[in-house]
């Protein structure tokens, strides 16, 4: 995927979870929460059926309601949307890394996971990253 058609998406994303807001049936990122679920059932579903149109439109409608939980997340405080990329970059960055470069994968995720803690712990104490 491009850039650009992240960055579309992205846009159309933020539109729709401004109308969102104004429905009687939205509940945050609740809302986004159960509809992935249920994304995810019929892309089973299209996976075995073995009908490629059909699973390629489930799998984009998982990605919108995914990206629609992130920018609801976002604008209820609970993350910063950049920060959801930026991590992913570096944890998958990093592991990749590790493997090319002869480390296992579990060495490299335990080394992610204790600087984690140690980021959430500073968090709670008060101290800047």
């Amino acid at each position: 995927m491009t850039q650009f058609h992240l960055e579309t998406l992205l846009q159309i994303v933020g539109r729709k979870n401004a109308i969102d807001q104004q429905n009687t049936w939205y509940n945050g990122s609740e809302t986004y929460f159960a509809e992935i679920h249920k994304e995810l059932d019929e892309v089973k579903a299209e996976i075995e059926s073995g009908r490629q149109p059909h699973l390629e439109e489930e799998l984009g409608d998982v990605l919108w309601d995914y990206l629609n939980l992130l920018t609801s997340l976002d604008s209820e405080g609970k993350i910063t949307l950049t920060n959801v990329f930026d991590r992913a970059i570096v944890k998958y960055g990093e592991r990749i890394d590790a493997i090319e470069n002869g480390r296992t994968w579990a060495e490299v995720k335990t080394i992610q996971k204790k600087r984690l803690a140690e980021e959430y712990n500073q968090t709670q104490n008060g101290e800047s990253i």
